[in-house]
């Protein structure tokens, strides 16, 4: 009886250990999503209507080419957002099962989207990924054409977000080192500010 007494004790006290253990590593995948950085933000294809910005339109006369447009009530803005992600080497890779973003550029509604494929980060050779940008000029206010017009323009000249942007993102579950962390567990929206360079700086 004293036997079985001390090895249900020896028993529990295994438990317990391997409990904690598992506790510790949770805390330790989370660690890794909290280093997820942007080393890069740039903004291809800017378009408004049918014109491509890109191609060296003569954006002066721009308004005027857009009335027809206008006149249908509706003048989207579009562009790419080439994003690359990474970890900082010596951390372990880990998957991100997709992640939801956001884009709030100063005078714009702010754009939203997610990206649901799995993204493999291995630390120093991250991936570079395509968000789309879009915008309805006209299905928020009419007021705001030339505003949003300028803002299409500043997009294409200089190949990034103006500053005073913010780009959110919210990983989705991760998985690595035998760990599956969910989303929203240890895994917060991570904030970066753009500045003056286009360069983007993590929001502590």
């Amino acid at each position: 009886m004293r036997y079985l007494r001390a090895r249900v004790r020896w028993l529990a006290l295994l438990s317990v250990t391997l409990w904690l253990t598992g506790c510790m590593a949770l805390p330790q995948a989370g660690f890794n999503a909290f280093r997820l950085s942007v080393n890069s933000a740039t903004v291809e294809n800017v378009r408004v209507g049918s014109f491509d910005l890109n191609r060296g339109l003569d954006t002066a006369s721009l308004p005027a080419l857009l009335a027809s447009s206008v006149r249908s009530g509706s003048l989207p803005i579009q562009a790419t957002l080439a994003l690359g992600l990474d970890l900082p080497r010596g951390m372990p890779a880990v998957n991100m099962a997709g992640f939801n973003w956001a884009v709030d550029m100063p005078g714009a509604d702010p754009v939203t989207g997610r990206y649901g494929e799995t993204v493999s980060l291995t630390p120093g050779a991250g991936p570079n990924l395509r968000l789309p940008l879009s915008l309805d000029v006209l299905a928020s206010d009419p007021q705001r054409l030339r505003p949003m017009i300028d803002l299409a323009r500043e997009l294409a000249a200089r190949g990034s977000l103006p500053q005073g942007s913010e780009l959110a993102i919210t990983p989705g579950s991760l998985s690595g080192l035998g760990v599956t962390l969910p989303a929203g567990v240890l895994t917060p929206t991570l904030r970066f500010n753009v500045g003056p360079d286009g360069q983007l700086s993590q929001i502590r």
